[in-house]
């Protein structure tokens, strides 16, 4: 049972030719995460080696446990808005207290088979805040392009911004020129040369560069955050209470659904590159594990990135070993290499953080949600600004928020009770509204059609329109049901409470009733209440037996002719001729 949970299909037909391919794909990718690893983790508001020990430890568990083949798990910019505002709020100790409860977040997530709520959020929201991230990490890395100095970092985007131009005096043309060497390759490298990771070409040239030219002039790792050691750290249970779990816990629901949507968002991405099917609540509880362990040795929070997967399929991989290749060749670059790391200059990390800011921007998809000027352009741009001027956590609570309301307001909208009656014109005699009029309206029998789903944003206008005409009690009440698709107990309430006004004077028929509301009608009681004689497959059905149940001596001199036994029940000949023919089978 274990290995169908953890391992089905994943490594069938498993030979050597593939744990090469794996192997080429993942010492590629492990190449590439490195100064991804260091710059997520600088912008997060901690030390570089933390993204590295991140890159190692999450990735080897998310490719171990996870449920995709070819997902690269790591630190990715999406968690930067967020995990800086937990450093600079709590601190970085609580920041591996808010990732392990995410991880456990993550964990029940798909224990208990969550993943595909994770598909509902709203398109909107997540570009809203994607984008809104871009801008953060593109900002926050101005200080360091232009070489600014004594800039402190702030949790809010106007006071960074405030900064930055309180400082423009102090800009380094040093700096600039690293930075521009360093972005020229990372742009130039894939056109010229597309197999080669343009990241790590631009942070060795740009280094190389700032090294041999003028080593003194610019800042480095080392100058600010000091050596990175080339050992993982010691295992270290951070010190968690009550009153912290409780302080924490909305930042870690946002890293746990910011780390859930990017982790799926990445599998399916995978999913429609190999023509494979990942499988969403196994990768939850891959993501979970590798949080819940990360911090524990010191790193922080990790999900599926996209463009690392996508890496790792381009260079041919075929099963998860290739995430566990691209763990392990980061944890063999960190012992060999670390002490050299320290003499990267921050200005070539800058361009880095820049254009995955781009790359994840999605301008394109902002752009085409914002023109079509509708309720979701709306939830756009206000997760947008949010995310930028507030911060990620408001941001997506709001955003959801709006989204459901503004999302119940338009399945209100489409809620349609209105009048009906059969067309006898048309060929099949199809019940239509468009003929109902004061003139062409039977007093005794009354006819609604009622379309879209009966629940609590929708009965106001059902309840009200069906409750007017009770006020002028006509004889039967028909509920043409077959366009509901479902009903909550907020609709079934509000039926319930025209069945038992309209039941004092008159009778309730419903035809076409769904499979859903029956079973709730059924659950309730209403549909027994109702009676099972008063449910019909068909309307048809339900307009002869209501034409059955009417007062035919109102029907006399009737001008409305609202269906076709009205000509006849309104003639006085024929209603006094019925009566002689009933009174004569009645022996009288």
């Amino acid at each position: 049972m274990q290995e169908k949970w953890f391992f089905t299909g994943r490594f069938k037909g498993y030979s050597i030719q593939s744990f090469q391919k794996d192997l080429i794909s993942g010492l590629v990718v492990g190449v590439i995460a490195i100064p991804l690893g260091m710059a997520f983790a600088i912008a997060s508001g901690v030390k570089p080696e933390y993204g590295i020990y991140t890159t190692i430890i999450a990735g080897i568990l998310i490719s171990l446990l996870g449920g995709s083949k070819y997902q690269i798990g790591g630190p990715t910019g999406a968690f930067i808005p967020i995990l800086f505002g937990v450093v600079i709020t709590y601190g970085y100790e609580n920041l591996l207290i808010a990732g392990l409860l995410a991880g456990i977040m993550l964990f029940l997530m798909g224990v208990f088979k969550l993943g595909s709520l994770i598909k509902f959020i709203p398109r909107p929201v997540t570009i809203g805040f994607t984008s809104g991230i871009a801008v953060i990490i593109f900002t926050g890395q101005i200080a360091n392009f232009l070489g600014l100095s004594d800039v402190e970092n702030h949790e809010l985007f106007l006071d960074n911004v405030s900064e930055i131009i309180s400082h423009l005096g102090s800009i380094n043309l040093y700096s600039i020129l690293t930075a521009v060497i360093c972005l020229s390759t990372i742009i130039l490298t894939p056109r010229l040369f597309p197999k080669v990771p343009g990241p790590l070409i631009g942070l060795l040239l740009s280094t190389l560069v700032a090294a041999f030219f003028y080593p003194t002039q610019v800042a480095t790792i080392g100058s600010t955050y000091g050596e990175i050691p080339n050992s993982l750290p010691q295992f270290h249970f951070p010190e968690i209470t009550m009153d912290k779990i409780i302080q924490l816990l909305r930042p870690a629901f946002v890293i746990a659904i910011l780390g859930g949507i990017e982790s799926l968002l990445s599998a399916v991405v995978a999913d429609g590159m190999t023509n494979s099917k990942h499988h969403s609540n196994r990768e939850l509880v891959g993501q979970g594990i590798a949080n819940i362990v990360t911090p524990l040795f010191g790193g922080i929070p990790a999900t599926g990135a996209i463009a690392r997967t996508a890496t790792n399929i381009k260079n041919g991989a075929v099963s998860p070993v290739s995430g566990i290749v691209h763990g392990l060749m980061v944890l063999l670059i960190l012992v060999l290499f670390a002490p050299y790391a320290s003499n990267i200059p921050l200005a070539s990390m800058a361009p880095i953080l820049m254009v995955v800011a781009w790359n994840m921007s999605e301008r394109k998809v902002f752009y085409h949600v914002l023109k079509t000027k509708t309720s979701d352009s709306f939830v756009l741009v206000v997760t947008f600004l949010l995310t930028v001027f507030m911060n990620l956590t408001i941001a997506v609570e709001v955003g959801l928020l709006l989204a459901v309301i503004l999302f119940t307001k338009r399945m209100s909208d489409s809620m349609v009770t209105v009048k009906a009656l059969p067309n006898q014109n048309s060929k099949n005699k199809k019940v239509v509204s468009h003929i109902v009029s004061d003139t062409h309206d039977c007093p005794q029998i009354s006819i609604y059609n009622v379309e879209g789903p009966l629940f609590f944003g929708a009965v106001q206008t059902f309840a009200q329109t069906i409750m007017n005409t009770i006020d002028y009690k006509p004889k039967v009440l028909l509920l043409r049901m077959g366009k509901v698709p479902l009903i909550d107990t907020t609709g079934e309430a509000n039926l319930s409470s025209i069945v038992t006004n309209f039941s004092k004077h008159g009778i309730v028929l419903i035809s076409g009733l769904r499979s859903q509301p029956k079973s709730v009608l059924k659950k309730t009681g209403l549909y027994d209440c109702i009676g099972e004689d008063y449910f019909f497959d068909h309307t048809g059905e339900a307009i002869d037996y209501a034409l059955r149940q009417l007062n035919e001596n109102k029907c006399i001199g009737c001008k409305h002719f609202a269906f076709k036994e009205c000509a006849h029940l309104s003639n006085p000949e024929h209603a006094i001729q019925d009566e002689k023919v009933y009174s004569h089978m009645n022996g009288q």
